[in-house]
């Protein structure tokens, strides 16, 4: 149901019933899809709704502003080729979706075997390095590939993290999908007001944090993202500012074949003003410019719905 505003505190009691009926309609109807996914075979089920959401998705109305936000992006690139990311992007959201229902069996990195899963890792000595970080540390990344793997990955490598997880606006799947991501994920912080309080204090007992950091911020500082001015989350740069920590910039790159790469890339080396403290704004502005270099090398497998210029 879309949005519409009434005088604070004076929501008509329809409006709400109506909203929470179709939230439960279709939270059954997600989780009923789920439970049909488990009867087939990991990478059939994916395929499928792949190749489902690939069609479907083009017909969604909110394309257009993925649509309009590659045009932005890459204003030298055809009509077709931008059609073309698009149809990528949605079968890339589809299997990241659908990939929910076998999240714990398909990570199966073998050790002794590395080129047998599927899952290759690039950079297990920065796992290392980050796992026997004595102290608070930060990792980043953006919506690309299954960006969802990520904490799971970290977790297989004994790397303790606490994830900020944005939950569904439909309360009945945030409900579900918050206890599979705790069985999963581990450690996880609602993104909701005291958000980063909470964030803060785990890294003043020492703890490690996870955060995406390529969406559009209200609050946030300018920056400038493919070229063009836009406002970023500067959280990231706040605790970073705060506890002086290490920051590893993290992604996972979408295969052939239903592999996947995980990349856990070296500490980065933040900007500092003059008093040699990390400068906010320009370390804000280089996280966008290690998540624009991302996207522009697999533009398919970016999340281009969020309304990233306003």
């Amino acid at each position: 149901m879309g949005k519409r505003r009434f005088p604070a505190g004076k929501i008509p009691f329809w409006y709400v019933w109506g909203r929470n009926a179709a939230w439960w309609i279709s939270a059954k109807s997600f989780f009923a899809l789920i439970a049909l996914l488990k009867f087939f075979p990991a990478d059939r089920g994916i395929e499928w709704i792949g190749r489902a959401a690939r069609r479907l998705g083009m017909a969604y109305p909110r394309t257009r502003v993925a649509r309009n936000n590659l045009r932005l992006a890459f204003p030298d690139k055809p009509a077709a080729e931008i059609e073309s990311i698009l149809a990528q992007m949605w079968e890339n959201l589809g299997r990241t979706a659908a990939e929910y229902a076998w999240l714990d069996e398909i990570f199966d990195f073998d050790y002794d075997h590395p080129g047998n899963g599927r899952f290759e890792i690039a950079g297990i000595d920065n796992f290392v390095k980050l796992r026997e970080t004595k102290g608070p540390a930060i990792c980043f990344t953006g919506h690309t590939g299954n960006w969802e793997v990520l904490p799971v990955a970290a977790a297989a490598y004994g790397l303790e993290i606490t994830a900020l997880f944005r939950p569904p606006n439909n309360p009945f799947v945030a409900r579900r999908v918050l206890a599979a991501r705790r069985t999963a994920m581990g450690h996880l912080v609602p993104s909701r007001a005291g958000a980063a309080y909470a964030l803060a204090g785990i890294m003043e007992r020492g703890g490690k944090v996870g955060l995406l950091v390529d969406q559009y911020l209200l609050n946030g500082v300018p920056i400038r993202f493919f070229g063009r001015p836009t406002l970023g989350n500067h959280l990231i740069a706040k605790l970073a500012r705060q506890f002086d920590c290490p920051i590893y910039p993290a992604r996972t790159v979408r295969l052939p074949g239903g592999k996947f790469r995980i990349e856990m890339q070296a500490a980065i080396s933040p900007p500092r003003d003059d008093s040699g403290r990390i400068d906010v704004a320009a370390l804000t502005q280089q996280v966008n410019d290690i998540v624009e270099s991302w996207v522009r090398e697999y533009p398919g497998q970016w999340l281009w719905l969020h309304k990233r210029w306003r």
